[in-house]
């Protein structure tokens, strides 16, 4: 299945939501007031979320005023330039020049973090990658042995402790043994508790201390992963993750379990923070690299 087809796929839900608004908005005999609210409120029901969906609006109002578009595809493909240009935040590749490179990987509990770290790095062993992965999550009981779990499906090696250790210095083991064992990439699992943020600020703060001392010359990745079902809940939380952790992209999991699949779109242009892997099932290899074109064609 090519990139295109999976990505559809993924968005069965949030497509056959959309599918009926968008014929319906998109039958009109002349583009009209009537027409902009019902395209606005159409996204924002995807969950673009009422500032993004307001935003677009204006956008397409702007080009469709601007080029004298006046057919309904026009109009349809105008639209799908103007959600691509919000996705357009920023480099969607990872920054892994200089090995070896590190990727911290934060989010809260249930948003599908050790899975996106075990489906990484096996996409990124396939890759020719020499991958090591961090149990910096010391906090969440069983938190390593997933993670552990994860290393053996990817065939990648695994730096931990035991729980309760201090996160720093798990962090500072791996980068210990990514230099001794040349690795290209650390991937560092890390304890999600937003709900006391002082204390994650801080742990964050330590870990990220360490990988500049140790590690000044490196390339590194500071991921948030989001739950794609949580909607608006999930802006809320990559905004309050955005103030603590200097978040460089998004991974956005679980987008074939969603309707509302629009809240890639609000995130990216909210933050202007790219989107760099979804997640749209439960295998392997269902974790991709995000293009904005090829999921804007999808949705709409």
């Amino acid at each position: 299945m090519g990139f295109f087809d999976k990505i559809k796929a993924g968005l069965t839900k949030t497509v056959k939501a959309m599918q009926y608004s968008l014929s319906e908005t998109f039958s009109f005999t002349e583009i009209d007031d009537d027409f902009y609210d019902e395209l606005e409120e159409m996204l924002i029901l995807a969950d673009l979320g009422v500032d993004t969906a307001t935003k677009a609006t204006e956008m397409l109002r702007e080009k469709v005023k601007k080029n004298f578009l006046t057919e309904p595809e026009e109009v349809k493909a105008a639209l799908r330039d103007v959600l691509c240009e919000m996705l357009d935040v920023g480099d969607t590749a990872l920054n892994m020049e200089k090995k070896p490179a590190v990727i911290l990987v934060i989010g809260v509990n249930g948003v599908g973090k050790t899975t996106t770290i075990g489906k990484l790095a096996n996409q990124l062993h396939k890759d020719g990658k020499k991958v090591l992965l961090c149990a910096a999550d010391t906090f969440r009981a069983a938190a390593a042995d997933q993670l552990e779990i994860w290393a053996g499906r990817a065939g990648v090696e695994i730096i931990r402790q035991d729980e309760g250790a201090d996160p720093a210095a798990v962090v500072f083991d791996a980068i210990s043994a990514a230099r001794a064992r040349k690795s290209d990439v650390v991937i560092c699992d890390t304890a999600g508790r937003l709900h006391n943020k002082q204390n994650l600020m801080n742990e964050l703060g330590k870990i990220s201390k360490i990988i500049a001392r140790e590690l000044p010359e490196a390339s590194k990745e500071v991921l948030l992963v989001l739950d794609a079902t949580t909607g608006q809940n999930g802006l809320i939380q990559a905004k309050q993750f955005k103030e603590i952790a200097g978040v460089t992209g998004m991974v956005l999991t679980k987008l074939d379990g969603t309707a509302k699949g629009g809240i890639v779109i609000a995130v990216a242009n909210t933050l202007q923070i790219p989107v760099k892997y979804i997640g749209v099932g439960e295998q392997m290899d269902d974790l991709m690299p995000f293009e904005g074109r090829p999921f804007v064609e999808a949705l709409i």
